[in-house]
């Protein structure tokens, strides 16, 4: 915590993190409109004009109340994605690292088969073949993310089964999965964290790309992507339509990542210094 303490932008990252949740979680409750609540004598109200903070968008919805509950969409999605395909990416990469041989080789070049698709296409094309919800879209998002988690565990585990620790567990007759679990994934945990952490902002930008493309979450259900797709005819004439959610987007994805870069900082004991 001294560590992440230092880094400044880390700390900021962590603020914004918790705000925007408790904001998203809670906001709704406490507005006069809800997201879904129409009055069309206000369509394209201007933000800070009137009883609507933000302005409303062209069927007179509160862009305030959309805005959070989106937030709850696009952060929901983001976490969820985070942990499945953390999941799958530590099962594979625990797996390779620790089994030399066919088994790790075979994994691997699995991993590669996949990183040489661009996931934004692979998500667009198989997006575009089943019906779009939310939990269709984690299972997506994370069926593309978990190569890269895979990868980092594959080298950590690697490097940490020929440690003393690990050859001592073997040598007590420990078994193969208590060896994995109880031994070297705990030695593993600080690259996972970071990896966890910036997944998650890899998330909340790919369900943006495929919302913004029409392929993800669909209306009248908002998400910070379909609300960038829904405002693009409307740049000139109300172009806070497009910029409260590019904005939020842009925060959310830039704390996650200044959360991660201070964990890596934070985790690595190199970096202890007075």
């Amino acid at each position: 915590m001294r560590r992440f303490r230092r880094h400044k932008l880390a700390v900021f990252g962590a603020i914004t993190i918790l705000l925007m949740t408790l904001a998203c979680v809670v906001g709704p409750w406490l507005l006069p409109y809800s997201d879904t609540f129409i009055d069309i004598r206000q369509r394209f109200a201007a933000p800070f004009g009137g009883p609507h903070v933000l302005g409303t968008d062209p069927l007179g919805r509160d862009v305030l109340a959309r805005l959070l509950m989106a937030g709850r969409i696009s952060l929901a999605v983001g976490f969820c994605a985070m942990v499945l395909s953390m999941g799958i990416g530590i099962m594979v990469g625990l797996a390779a690292g620790f089994y030399e041989g066919v088994i790790g080789a075979a994994l691997m070049r699995f991993v590669d088969a996949m990183l040489c698709f661009p996931s934004i296409f692979l998500l667009l094309a198989i997006s575009a073949l089943i019906s779009p919800s939310v939990p269709s879209i984690v299972l997506l998002i994370a069926m593309t993310s978990w190569m890269e988690v895979a990868r980092v565990v594959e080298a950590q585990i690697r490097s940490l089964r020929t440690r003393e620790f690990a050859q001592a567990a073997v040598a007590m007759g420990s078994s193969n999965l208590r060896i994995m679990v109880r031994e070297l994934l705990p030695n593993a945990i600080a690259p996972i964290v970071v990896a966890a952490t910036l997944n998650v902002a890899h998330a909340i930008l790919a369900e943006s790309y495929i919302s913004f493309l029409g392929y993800g979450i669909q209306p009248p259900t908002p998400s910070w992507g379909n609300m960038l797709e829904n405002a693009q005819s409307y740049l000139t004439s109300a172009p806070w339509l497009a910029i409260i959610p590019g904005a939020a987007i842009t925060l959310a994805v830039t704390s996650f990542n200044f959360v991660g870069d201070g964990l890596r900082d934070a985790l690595d004991p190199r970096m202890d210094q007075p």
